[in-house]
């Protein structure tokens, strides 16, 4: 393959030492570059004020440049804080009722990839291959194509797309359809995204589906199919051996008092479900009595977009809802929620994973939610602990030894709690091992190869019921 140019909103920059940050996407992005050579580009985080940003800032580490340019405290409230996470993140996530349009904000978004597309054009190469990522960046392949540019590119969406009566209730609907339109591959998490899409697409004349992966539309013929993306599964699970024995972890341990631990773990969003799964624990508790002071539950929600008011709004909420259930319940020695805003580091999260007797993922909606992939790969497979899953995360499509749960349904996902903090270990270790085997197999790495080799080759894709991407569901 030729030189790779990966361009997302955010770019981890790598350490002085040159290794990347904390993370599997970063990892896999990471090694994909290395492997190839290229560009990672996007926004610093930072912000110019009211002037014109500077130019790119450029940090070289071996074959790889780490481009990052600044933005206007206009540009990060149009395009960023506005259209970005106030119409597409509630719109993908099928919350319209959150979704909050503005036509100026609409314009900041396009204004923010056509500055993308500028900033970047002098780094394109003829054969560069360019990978855009998330919901932030869908035009800027048409950007890219207006200025002349027939290189390969290809967009992978990190969250859920919303079915046609969801997607077309924004008003720009059909500009965003239009965008994807641009690029030779366009991606999703799972099967359930990929048909949405295509009814989005020829439900309303947008363009059709030809068979064999392939879609028309505006006068271009572009591939899609589905990826789930996983974890570096081995990695991860040889940390979390290791941060067992860690000082943060056996303090942890020494805590809970011989208590079963209950843990969930989330980036603090309205999509994941957070207050509904607090109700449903205190439901857990009030109808098994015999569990009260024999349990703990920990909920480590950091901070999200706290400069939004809805989300701190959303931070009060939680921290409320965890302080109501702990006065209702609690007794002299036990406190039944312990409710952390803050984030912890990856290999402390490992550990306390490893040490939880349940995992708690329950999204409203989530494109895959890695969280539950780390969970089971942080199991000890001697006595692996339960995942309690959301039926509406694309984890669920994968993990079939998990217990599938309805977040709305607050007595029943109480009801399967108690089901995991009681189940036998026969049973769990052959529901973690099935779910083992599959993370193992499909990977992070999995992950960006297939999707990489799709995008460079010249062979249309194969149909989804037969593509490579599809076992990733099996």
């Amino acid at each position: 393959m030729s030189r790779l140019i990966v361009i997302s909103n955010r770019v981890p920059m790598p350490e002085k030492n040159g290794t990347a940050p904390a993370g599997g996407l970063a990892v896999a992005l990471q090694a994909a570059l290395e492997e190839h050579g290229g560009v990672w580009m996007g926004w610093s985080g930072k912000s110019s004020g009211t002037r014109e940003p500077s130019p790119l800032h450029l940090t070289e580490r071996g074959n790889i440049t780490y481009a990052v340019t600044d933005l206007t405290k206009t540009d990060v409230e149009e395009y960023y804080h506005g259209f970005a996470n106030r119409v597409l993140w509630p719109i993908c996530h099928y919350r319209l009722d959150l979704a909050e349009y503005a036509r100026k904000e609409m314009a900041g978004y396009f204004r923010v990839n056509r500055f993308f597309a500028q900033r970047l054009a002098p780094l394109i190469k003829p054969d560069d291959v360019l990978w855009v990522h998330d919901y932030h960046l869908i035009p800027l392949a048409a950007e890219l194509r207006q200025m002349g540019f027939k290189n390969k590119i290809g967009f992978f969406l990190h969250i859920p797309w919303p079915p046609a009566d969801v997607l077309f209730a924004m008003p720009v609907h059909e500009e965003i359809m239009r965008g994807l339109s641009h690029y030779d591959l366009v991606g999703f998490q799972t099967d359930h995204d990929l048909e949405n899409f295509r009814g989005c697409l020829v439900r309303e004349g947008f363009g059709n589906a030809i068979g064999d992966g392939l879609f028309t539309s505006n006068g271009r013929t572009f591939k899609g199919d589905f990826y789930s993306i996983g974890i570096e599964t081995a990695a991860f699970a040889e940390y979390a051996r290791k941060a067992a024995n860690s000082v943060m972890v056996r303090k942890a341990r020494q805590s809970m008092e011989n208590r079963d631990l209950i843990i969930g773990v989330d980036r603090l969003d309205y999509s994941k479900g957070i207050t509904q799964r607090i109700d449903a624990y205190e439901s857990f508790i009030n109808r098994n009595p015999a569990y009260q002071g024999k349990v703990t539950y920990l909920q480590i929600t950091p901070k999200s977009r706290s400069e939004v008011p809805e989300y701190e709004q959303m931070q009060r909420m939680v921290a409320e809802q965890a302080g109501r259930v702990n006065g209702a319940l609690g007794a002299v020695d036990w406190v039944p929620i312990r409710y952390i805003n803050r984030s912890i580091g990856r290999p402390v999260l490992a550990g306390l994973y490893r040490l939880a007797k349940v995992g708690l993922v329950t999204p409203l909606r989530d494109g895959m939610n890695l969280v539950a992939k780390e969970f089971v790969a942080a199991q000890d497979p001697k006595d692996p602990g339960v995942l309690v899953l959301s039926r509406f995360a694309g984890a669920a499509r994968a993990l079939k030894g998990s217990l599938l749960v309805n977040p709305y349904d607050v007595e029943g996902t109480g009801n399967a709690i108690a089901r995991a903090i009681s189940m036998g270990l026969e049973e769990r270790i052959e529901r973690w091992r099935g779910m083992m085997d599959h993370l193992l197999v499909h990977d992070v790495k999995r992950w960006c190869d297939e999707f990489l080799d799709d995008l460079v080759s010249d062979q249309p894709l194969e149909g989804p019921e037969n593509s490579r991407a599809s076992h990733a569901q099996t």
